[in-house]
């Protein structure tokens, strides 16, 4: 092995109750939605991309006004992570200090482009990571931008951590194996690795 790759929500952080704070005032100004989110909605379309996530929480509204929401939701959103952040997994920076030393750390969410920038800027972990990728960027599925970032930085031997369902399938898709944190907010069935908590990877690797 010679590198890790991680995801973000449900993995490193727990980002929702920033992130539902910035999206119900996104809806305050859309005139067509009359009702607020929660951290439940939030939880339930944990690892889909935005344009599905949009498709899930408001499936009476159509593409144009999908892509509208998506934009005013990432302003907010990134503005709002940037200024409070997101609750870190116990003894997150730390783990991942060790690891660093050892192993190239890297990041792929399906997020919008500037949600891993506000990670790294509110908590300032960027130093930990080499590079990372997401499909506001590339357009890309998750699988695929596992394997496009695999390329652009020469990785042979990765594994990918992941808390849900599509995650163990990205993983599977880019061919890598998969370490599944049971601690997210997916049901994994599949996976060559579980960890209980953050710091039990470093009894794996």
């Amino acid at each position: 092995m010679d590198s890790i790759i991680f995801d973000l929500d449900g993995t490193l952080w727990d980002s929702r109750e920033t992130v539902v704070l910035a999206w119900n005032k996104a809806i305050e100004q859309n005139d067509k939605i009359d009702h607020t989110l929660t951290k439940q909605h939030l939880k339930e379309t944990m690892g889909l991309q935005m344009h599905e996530i949009m498709q899930k929480l408001f499936p009476h509204l159509n593409a144009e006004v999908h892509k509208e929401l998506i934009q005013s939701c990432g302003e907010i959103e990134g503005d709002f992570l940037s200024e409070r952040g997101g609750i870190l997994y116990e003894n997150l920076e730390e783990v991942l200090k060790a690891l660093s030393e050892k192993y190239e750390l890297y990041i792929v969410s399906n997020c919008q482009e500037g949600y891993i920038e506000a990670f790294y800027a509110y908590h300032g972990l960027d130093k930990y990571f080499r590079d990372f990728e997401n499909p506001g960027r590339t357009g890309l599925s998750k699988g695929e931008n596992i394997k496009l970032l695999m390329k652009r930085n020469g990785l042979e031997a990765p594994v990918y951590v992941g808390d849900t369902a599509g995650d163990q399938k990205a993983a599977e898709d880019a061919g890598i194996p998969f370490v599944y944190a049971k601690y997210g907010f997916g049901d994994v069935e599949k996976y060559d690795y579980a960890i209980e908590r953050f710091d039990e990877l470093l009894k794996i690797f």
